[in-house]
């Protein structure tokens, strides 16, 4: 998994809290969330409803 750049794009994504779990795609000027789930990979941002969206369990540790 690649860690979450500080600060998080678009915070109040649903993608930050997936059990997915995103992976933050990063160019020199963009970072991309990418969703292992979605056929197209990277949703528009911020996601505020995904009919794929899992919360992660309290206390999990991100892999």
């Amino acid at each position: 998994m690649t860690p979450p750049p500080d600060p998080l794009p678009f915070p109040d994504s649903l993608c930050h809290r997936c059990a997915a779990p995103p992976r933050y795609v990063q160019t020199r000027t963009s970072t991309f969330i990418m969703c292992p789930l979605l056929p197209q990979k990277y949703a528009p941002q911020p996601v505020r409803a995904c009919s794929l969206f899992r919360p992660t369990e309290p206390g999990a540790t991100p892999a």
